[in-house]
């Protein structure tokens, strides 16, 4: 099992050990932790309880969140949260876990951009002269979609050294 979970994990990388602008990606990271660590503190808050509850209500993709109550969906979301700000910060040295953590943050932040779909009133979409309009909600909403895509490169990275590296030891081989 312990070589399995080796081989697994030589199949990533992250961006601190690697070389050039790539390395820069590592400042992601962080920024993600940040990012992750806050959101994961409102989740405790009856404010933000209050504030995405209409979010689930709607949703048809977390909608059972409601089984654990009113402030039971936002603790849950709030431990989500920190456990993917955890494993984005072992991420930066064990390879596998940068990946996982992004991928969650990847799934995370579709899930909450599709609120801007599923949230009756959030968008009203016209023909007319403004014909995509949206409310306080949706602006909150709209910053998503550069979350999501900055985890989506983190993820991206983590995979891609290895295929990098693939690609330079197989072309060598036919040098």
């Amino acid at each position: 099992m312990k070589e399995r979970l080796n081989s697994l994990g030589a199949l990533f990388t992250v961006a601190e050990n690697g070389a050039g602008s790539y390395r820069m990606l590592a400042l992601l990271r962080w920024v993600m932790v940040v990012v992750f660590v806050s959101f994961g503190m409102q989740k405790f808050t009856e404010k933000s309880a209050a504030g995405i509850a209409q979010f689930i209500s709607n949703s048809p993709l977390v909608w059972w969140l409601q089984i654990f109550g009113f402030r039971g969906e936002a603790y849950f979301l709030g431990v989500v949260e920190f456990s993917i700000a955890a494993l984005l910060i072992a991420g930066a040295f064990v390879p596998l876990l940068s990946a996982v953590g992004s991928l969650m943050g990847v799934v995370t932040f579709a899930v909450t951009w599709s609120f801007f779909f599923t949230t009756p009133g959030v968008v009203t979409w016209s023909i007319s002269t403004d014909p995509m309009a949206w409310n306080l909600a949706g602006e909150f909403l709209f910053k998503d979609i550069v979350l999501l895509c900055v985890c989506v490169v983190l993820l991206l990275a983590s995979i891609d050294g290895h295929r990098c590296r693939s690609r330079s030891l197989s072309s060598s081989r036919f040098d």
